[in-house]
């Protein structure tokens, strides 16, 4: 029996590795920034791991991202007295166009009928002038909100422009006595108003069909 231990003993011996010293000078350097792989997957990480930030696209995005912008209770009275005061003058423009019809087929009018063309001018007068005031103060308060930024800029531009054209219309009125003397005065008051009222009109028609 120790007969065959000694002869396994003896077979084993020669596959035993051999350890032979090592010299300091001969250690090969250690490699610090040597990929490491993923385990299962032929990736490798970056030597700077570490540093690693956010995409530049990602910061850009969030950096421009569109901030909401809210209006006061103040804002939307205007408008709500805008939008009533903006539909009143439909009427009153298909009256006030009838009675210089009326004045200029029977020069010079009567007097009663002179009278309501004037009525009716000033009460386009008067609101107009509040859309002219709640329209440009509520385009100062949104002047900020890029929605709807060019619907109402070209809003506000025609209406100044109706209000020119309004105020024209009532220097060029001609007196009852003029309008005696030579009836084709009115011609021209009559011309002024229809376009004044025509642009006025184009801005309420854009404002309902163009949305935000």
């Amino acid at each position: 029996m120790d007969y065959v231990l000694w002869l396994i003993m003896a077979a084993t011996v020669p596959y035993l590795p051999v350890v032979h010293p090592v010299k300091p000078d001969s250690v090969p350097p250690v490699q610090t920034a040597a990929p490491r792989a993923y385990a299962g997957l032929d990736l490798a990480l970056p030597p700077d791991i570490g540093a690693f930030r956010t995409a530049p696209f990602l910061e850009d995005a969030s950096a421009q991202r569109p901030r909401a912008i809210e209006h006061s209770d103040f804002y939307y009275a205007r408008l709500a007295v805008h939008r009533v005061a903006s539909l009143a003058t439909a009427p009153l423009f298909v009256a006030e166009y009838f009675l210089g019809e009326n004045l200029i087929r029977h020069p010079p009018g009567s007097q009663s009928t002179l009278e309501a063309h004037r009525l009716v001018a000033l009460g386009l007068a008067g609101l107009f002038g509040v859309n002219t005031v709640t329209g440009l103060w509520n385009l100062w308060d949104s002047r900020k909100d890029p929605t709807g930024r060019a619907r109402r800029f070209i809003h506000s531009a025609l209406m100044i422009a109706a209000d020119a054209g309004f105020v024209a219309t009532a220097s060029a009125a001609p007196s009852r006595r003029r309008i005696l003397a030579d009836p084709t005065l009115a011609n021209r008051h009559r011309g002024l108003a229809i376009a004044s009222m025509s642009t006025a009109l184009a801005s309420y028609v854009m404002m309902l069909v163009w949305k935000n």
